[in-house]
């Protein structure tokens, strides 16, 4: 699937849900009078889709990559507070969402080094470059791929089929 906005990305999506619950998280009055750590886990938070969405607008392969990785570094850095409040006295009594907001962001951090992985190994320079002859030839490579994989299946179903005549 082509993705035409940063919005239809499902890692995006998990990066606006880490976010919020980080929100809500801190919203516990367990965070009062404990210096800056709600804020920074909560800006922290909002750098994940925040880069996801700049990397994506920014309209190059290179770009999106690095972006992707200032994102992975910032659910690294939700976790790592969340580990640090995981060991608070004061935040004993939210061990369980801390838990789940930890396995979010390692999640989404997962998500982020697989797209990152996949646009390496992609011959797609990204929206910038795009020229109606490169888009003519990616969309022609796409079908004939397509064509390909349903000419795979269709043999692989006659194979099947012969097979099981020859059984009966």
């Amino acid at each position: 699937m082509k993705y035409e906005r940063f919005e239809q990305l499902s890692v995006w999506q998990t990066g606006i849900d880490l976010s919020v619950k980080l929100f809500a998280l801190t919203e516990d009055r367990s965070f009062r009078f404990r210096g800056d750590i709600a804020n920074q886990l909560q800006r922290a938070g909002l750098s994940v889709p925040n880069n996801i969405a700049e990397g994506f607008e920014r309209g190059t392969r290179e770009e999106l990559i690095t972006f992707l990785y200032y994102a992975r570094g910032s659910a690294g850095e939700v976790r790592s507070i969340l580990c640090v409040c995981e060991r608070l006295v004061a935040f004993a009594h939210l061990k369980s969402e801390i838990s789940d907001l930890k396995s979010l962001a390692e999640s989404t951090s997962r998500q982020l080094r697989a797209w990152a992985d996949s646009l390496q190994n992609s011959d797609i320079r990204g929206q910038r470059y795009l020229t109606d002859r490169s888009r003519s030839m990616y969309k022609q490579r796409e079908s004939t791929q397509q064509f390909l994989a349903g000419l795979k299946a269709t043999v692989a179903a006659n194979i099947e089929k012969r097979n099981e005549e020859r059984r009966n």
